[in-house]
């Protein structure tokens, strides 16, 4: 089975949303939200193109292929750059930024280290990966191919984010 950086951001915003991702049922080509955050991705740092690269990972783990694609990375300095739009979920980010360090360290690159960038904010932290976050991970994966398996989708959580969700629409069509 598949896992993604998408599912391990998701898994932390919103159980019924990543079901549906992992599931093949997708919403972010409807959001506007989505497509602001692509284009801040694209004109944040124009000047990166030049010196850094996106890097696109695939690591067969267990019974699982992990993959991952790091908006930026630094191969001189070692430092994943990953742009946000908005701070709301950064847990889920911070996570969705371990998984990529976890994803280059099994694929033999080490002293790897990541920056969350949240450009509309003006801030930035530093990520580091440590021992524990790989069990963290592995329990993560595990999590996520047993609620894809699961063949209930999980209930709406009625958070203040599901408006701002791309699968908004399809979660509350019974109450709009």
């Amino acid at each position: 089975m598949l896992i993604n950086a998408t599912l391990i951001n998701l898994y932390h915003v919103c159980h019924r949303e990543c079901w549906l991702h992992a599931n093949e049922i997708r919403m972010e080509h409807t959001s506007d939200v989505v497509y602001d955050g692509k284009l801040l991705h694209e004109v944040s740092y124009p000047q990166r193109a030049d010196r850094y690269t996106e890097v696109e990972l695939s690591v067969e783990w267990k019974e699982f292929i992990l993959s991952g694609k790091v908006d930026f990375y630094d191969p001189v300095g070692r430092v994943i750059h990953e742009t946000k739009r908005s701070g709301k979920v950064e847990e889920a980010h911070e996570w969705q930024l371990k998984y990529y360090l976890w994803l280059f360290e099994l694929s033999g690159i080490v002293g790897v280290s990541g920056i969350l960038e949240y450009p509309i904010l003006r801030r930035s932290n530093k990520i580091q990966f440590l021992e524990d976050d790989k069990y963290v991970l592995e329990k993560l994966v595990q999590d996520i191919y047993s609620l894809r398996e699961n063949p209930t989708c999980p209930p709406k959580i009625f958070k203040k984010i599901c408006k701002s969700c791309s699968y908004f629409d399809l979660c509350y069509i019974d109450e709009l």
